[in-house]
């Protein structure tokens, strides 16, 4: 399955139709690079705040009531480009308001009929939780896409610093998630640094790969994109015949998106020739002398 991921420019779009077309200009890229899957970046509806007053669009809480207007339009809009381009798409996370003026960052994956599946976001960040009308979701999915090939791969969502979490994402892995994606908005080198690392070590804790899409750029008008920083990536397993570094593609300067051809074939075949076995050995961490650390003093460990 050929999986692209987006550095998405953040920018101003006047109305609807303007971030729509925008939309259509991204994913006909990443056909014509032959995705199969497109991954775009976390808080990606945030962007609609531009087509505000400047009075809403600088105001959080503002731009989020404001900005459910065009859920149905959005649903609308990511269910016919993927139908029209054959494409499965993650459309990265549209906040959504989930009654008494609560919200949840909730990441919709689309499949080439046109229907979709969402995952919510489970753990919050220091700047979600200052929000104070941000809430975490409460439930974990697993789905399935169909390659070109007729292969089916099962997918997990992590979004953003849910990737940081090891026990979440394996419990999607054991649910057979084989690909964890992980759309992405960070605003300084530290907090790029953090997710991408939590990236490389969920795929090297349960031997599988994480596409990693990232916002770019500056939008001083927005309290929440105003700075955009970090890579797109896709990563694997560090191992026999996968990258040593764990990176099979990623962006780099003025790139947009980081696309490479994946093989689930030759992911599961590693399992035979692995230097190290993580996966397989999660399960031995399991044991009793190990349930709390104690605290010893030199002479008598």
């Amino acid at each position: 399955m050929t999986v692209a991921v987006a550095k998405y420019a953040v920018g101003a779009p006047s109305d609807f139709d303007a971030f729509a077309a925008k939309q259509a200009h991204w994913l006909d890229e990443a056909r014509a690079l032959g995705a199969e899957l497109a991954v775009l970046p976390e808080y990606l509806s945030l962007e609609l705040g531009a087509t505000f007053e400047p009075a809403v669009r600088a105001d959080l809480r503002a731009s989020l009531a404001a900005t459910q207007r065009y859920h149905r339009d959005w649903l609308a809009l990511f269910s016919r480009l993927a139908r029209e381009r054959a494409l499965h798409v993650v459309a990265g996370s549209f906040l959504l308001d989930v009654g008494g003026g609560r919200y949840r960052n909730r990441s919709y994956a689309f499949a080439p009929d046109g229907s979709h599946v969402w995952q919510d976001k489970l753990r919050l960040t220091g700047f979600e939780k200052g929000a104070g009308v941000i809430e975490p979701g409460d439930a974990l999915k697993v789905f399935e896409v169909a390659g070109a090939d007729g292969g089916r791969v099962r997918c997990a969502l992590a979004v953003c610093y849910d990737c940081e979490f090891p026990l979440p994402v394996r419990a999607q892995c054991e649910a057979g998630a084989r690909l964890l994606i992980v759309p992405s908005c960070t605003d300084t080198a530290a907090g790029a640094t953090r997710v991408r690392v939590g990236c490389l070590a969920r795929a090297l804790e349960n031997r599988c790969f994480v596409a990693q899409s990232v916002t770019a750029g500056e939008a001083p008008w927005s309290p929440a994109l105003d700075v955009n920083t970090g890579e797109a990536a896709l990563f694997a397993p560090m191992d026999v015949g996968l990258p040593a570094d764990g990176v099979i593609a990623q962006t780099q300067g003025e790139r947009r998106w980081a696309v490479a051809r994946l093989d689930f074939a030759a992911l599961e075949a590693t399992r035979a020739q692995a230097q190290v076995a993580n996966d397989r050995d999660w399960v031995s961490q399991y044991f009793p002398s190990v349930a709390r650390a104690k605290v010893v003093g030199f002479g008598n460990a």
